[in-house]
């Protein structure tokens, strides 16, 4: 009987450390919520996907992210605020939008910096650039820290008339991003700018309050912008860049080794996403093309660009030195 008792006992105390050691491994595991304002099926979705794929790798799956598309969280701007104030863990955005919080991001959104698909490419994945952005972030962004950059393909203008030329745009209402950028460059074409949040677009190209907007081949695909635009202008004006975000509470949060996993997965988000981006441009402009869409290939670039190269120092100097910086890291990216 003693002997019994003893193997019952020393059962208790296994089962007990089995318990204690189960919920020690419970309380590690982390999910962080992961938002963004595209469809799943966009470059957010993608890169979404591959962030989460890697930092479950790399932590045994101990850590993981909840994904919000599509605007469940709040549009591009509240997002922002939200992971500032440590409301979201994770946002992934245009630079452009990001500008709100840090005018210098509105550097990535200066006119014809990116020469083709790959030059943009090889600058959202090159150590160097991603650093300076970093940089420019930390000068001025409270409650967040950049961790990576990615991509949503070019930017083109959508609308019921085709836009061959910069006279095209002479006297048209557009609705663009918030910066300091698009507000002195559509201008310079000879466009009236619009502000308003995504989700709103489709209504105002819908009602008329705006006669253009420019965007993402996909995104525009995907967020069936096109019944109320159907022609496509490939104007490649811009990068359509995005950023990711964690925010400090989370970042303070983290041991090193759990740092190092979250960097590492916005790494290769960084290296990787951009060419899927890309891709995703391809696939969606066949999809357009094959539904009837007009599209307007023949774009005369050159129009534009004589008018906004000029600007492009001028305009990265009134942001700061930091976007001067970044600048002539992207023109230097061969």
């Amino acid at each position: 009987m003693p002997n019994m008792r003893k193997f019952f006992t020393a059962a208790a105390v296994f089962s007990a450390a089995l318990v204690v050691l189960s919920s020690a491994a419970n309380a590690q595991k982390r999910e962080f919520s992961f938002a963004y304002d595209q469809p799943k099926t966009s470059g957010y979705g993608a890169g979404g996907e591959m962030f989460n794929k890697k930092l479950m790798e790399l932590s045994k799956g101990t850590l993981s992210i909840n994904q919000y598309p599509g605007a469940q969280l709040g549009t591009e701007a509240q997002t922002l605020q939200k992971v500032q104030t440590g409301d979201i863990d994770f946002v992934l955005l245009s630079t452009a939008n990001a500008s709100t919080a840090q005018p210098e991001s509105g550097v990535f959104s200066l006119h014809f910096i990116f020469r083709d698909e790959a030059h943009a490419i090889k600058v959202l994945g090159d150590p160097t650039v991603i650093a300076a952005m970093k940089t420019l972030y930390a000068a001025k962004m409270k409650g967040a820290h950049m961790l990576g950059l990615g991509s949503q393909g070019l930017r083109h203008i959508y609308g019921k008339k085709a836009v061959g030329k910069v006279a095209d745009l002479k006297g048209s209402k557009i609705r663009v991003q918030a910066t300091v950028t698009e507000d002195t460059l559509f201008p310079a074409y000879g466009a009236q700018v619009v502000h308003m949040p995504f989700g709103e677009v489709y209504t105002s190209l819908q009602t008329g309050v705006v006669d253009m907007a420019e965007n993402g081949i996909n995104n525009y695909l995907i967020n069936k912008h096109y019944e109320v635009a159907p022609t496509l202008s490939l104007t490649e004006h811009e990068a359509n860049n995005s950023v990711l975000f964690v925010s400090d509470k989370v970042w303070s949060s983290l041991n090193d080794d759990q740092k190092k996993w979250v960097q590492a997965a916005a790494d290769e988000l960084s290296r990787n996403q951009p060419a899927i981006a890309f891709k995703l441009e391809h696939e969606a402009l066949a999809k357009l093309q094959k539904i009837g869409i007009k599209i307007v290939k023949d774009v005369d670039k050159k129009g534009f660009q004589d008018i906004s190269k000029p600007i492009q120092d001028k305009l990265a100097k009134d942001l700061g030195p930091n976007a001067e910086k970044v600048l002539a890291l992207v023109r230097n990216v061969k």
